[in-house]
């Protein structure tokens, strides 16, 4: 089994701290300022890296939905239109590289296609993350192969007869999975968390949980059951415009998931029965045969 995987100075895996993300994904609306913002909470709360999304529009958004009309904070526009609006380009990763540096976070994104790969590559990201929608996209996948990085694969909305495939394609020494289900917001009886243990089970690879739930608490319980990594969607305002806002979780909301996060790990301990040095009072005090 591959126990873990080196990203950057971290190592992701059994036994290893909590691989915190903040997805900021494209909760900044376009504004570049909205997403160092969202950066600050994620470094405030004690994250260890956030992540966006890297799209090329002409490419990802589907025909039958590219001139859909949709009502946005800057007008009517087609869905295409809304897609390249909020889009980020060279100058405005150079400024989210550049203050991330500045904030010593990490900062990575989930490309949806190949150009977007070849885009993130010449900022020497030091991840890849699959999103859930683009695990059948074998093209992608050998891009991301071929690029030699560590790969993130999230799992939602997929059959095991399509991870089997993905993960045929992809490297394992560098591969994280991620349980996730694909509602937005998802339920919790839909989260199936024992599926963690199923997947690191069957693909033996260390297997994280990418959370669209309401709730932090389940969140949290995730860790207990092994997962290596969380990633939440996190928002400055749950009541701001955009699709994603309503499952994301709010500063103060942040700052308390990762606390909780450490303490469920340092609770966790290394599964070796002892007696405890601060235990021996009460040994002395209650125990009345030694």
């Amino acid at each position: 089994m591959n126990d873990s995987v080196v990203v950057g100075s971290r190592l992701i895996g059994p036994g290893q701290p909590v691989f915190v993300i903040a997805e900021i994904g494209i909760n900044h609306n376009g504004d570049v300022e909205t997403a160092k913002k969202l950066i600050d909470v994620a470094v405030a709360a004690g994250c260890d890296a956030v992540k966006f999304q890297k799209r090329t529009p002409a490419i990802c958004v589907p025909p039958e939905q590219a001139g859909v009309l949709r009502e946005t904070p800057w007008g009517t526009m087609t869905y295409l239109e809304y897609k390249e609006r909020i889009e980020f380009g060279h100058d405005e990763y150079a400024a989210i590289d550049k203050h991330c540096q500045l904030k010593n976070i990490l900062w990575f994104a989930s490309p949806w296609d190949i150009p977007s790969v070849t885009f993130l590559e010449e900022f020497n990201v030091p991840l890849h993350k699959v999103a859930s929608a683009c695990l059948t996209d074998d093209d992608l996948l050998l891009a991301l192969r071929a690029a030699g990085k560590p790969v993130i694969m999230s799992t939602g909305m997929s059959t095991l007869s399509e991870i089997d495939h993905a993960v045929s394609l992809l490297d394992r020494s560098r591969l994280i999975l991620g349980q996730a289900t694909s509602t937005y917001p998802c339920k919790p009886e839909e989260l199936n968390l024992r599926a963690i243990e199923s997947l690191r089970e069957r693909y033996r690879v260390p297997v994280g949980y990418s959370g669209h739930e309401t709730g932090l608490q389940t969140t949290v319980a995730s860790v207990a059951l092994g997962a290596v990594f969380i990633e939440r969607h996190i928002t400055l305002d749950r009541a701001m415009w955009g699709t994603d806002h309503a499952a994301s979780v709010e500063p103060q909301g942040l700052e308390r998931l990762v606390r909780d996060i450490r303490t469920v790990e340092a609770a966790l301990g290394d599964g070796i029965k002892t007696r405890y040095a601060s235990e021996e009072s009460v040994l002395l005090k209650l125990r009345r045969i030694p």
